[in-house]
């Protein structure tokens, strides 16, 4: 199966759907952002009486991604435990649940950014209010000298970004084969990336979205690199 990338990452927002975001990170609600079949956003936002949700191909769920034959008809459940939303797979899905491309084993909690895919479907988990509560990292953004192959990884982390604001950086996976080279290539190089970025003391749910940022940022990685 064709492993799906940010859902948002090809998609040119509408007026309204820019709105509609805006107006989501403004409340600071955590909410879920996908694509129906027709190729329109939306959002389901998860208020705080809301404690759980089903997610399924089954038009009973909250969240129903009717259209998908890879999800089951009730396929995961989010639940909010001590405030924090997590997404549990307990054999309920014939496909499996799966966030930054990781398969779900057990419960896991969400964090700002996740990338979930259920089947064919992927919705990105958007939490703006524990995002504000993450620690800032201050000072100026370093420019770092850097490999030839370095730089490669680095681009193609990001290039997922070129399109959508919203979208999460390229899994591993994804850079080993457009770079064809090895998944534990591309773990080395980002490890030195990690360093030299400033990073890598973070912990390992942000690093990767906050080096594509700072790189972003920085005009380390600009749109010139996605020409290719």
């Amino acid at each position: 199966m064709q492993m799906p990338h940010s859902p948002l990452a090809s998609h040119a927002a509408t007026p309204r759907e820019l709105q509609e975001r805006h107006r989501a990170e403004r409340e600071g609600l955590p909410y879920l952002l996908f694509l129906d079949d027709q190729g329109r956003q939306v959002l389901h936002v998860l208020d705080d009486e809301q404690t759980r949700l089903s997610i399924g191909r089954n038009p009973a769920n909250d969240v129903a991604l009717e259209w998908d034959p890879g999800v089951s008809r009730l396929h995961t459940e989010l639940e909010r435990i001590g405030g924090e939303w997590t997404i549990g797979d307990d054999g309920l899905s014939r496909n499996g649940s799966w966030v930054n491309e990781e398969r779900v084993r057990g419960r896991r909690r969400l964090d700002d950014g996740d990338v979930i895919r259920l089947g064919a479907t992927a919705l990105i988990f958007r939490h703006p209010g524990a995002a504000e509560e993450s620690p800032t990292l201050s000072g100026p953004l370093p420019v770092p000298a850097f490999s030839p192959g370095q730089r490669r990884v680095l681009v193609e982390l990001c290039r997922p970004y070129q399109d959508a604001q919203l979208a999460a950086p390229a899994t591993n996976r994804q850079i080993a084969d457009r770079l064809s080279v090895s998944v534990d290539a591309v773990k080395s190089q980002l490890r030195s990336l990690f360093i030299a970025f400033g990073v890598d003391e973070l912990p390992q749910n942000q690093k990767r979205s906050v080096l594509a940022t700072r790189a972003l940022k920085a005009g380390v990685v600009s749109a010139q690199d996605f020409l290719d």
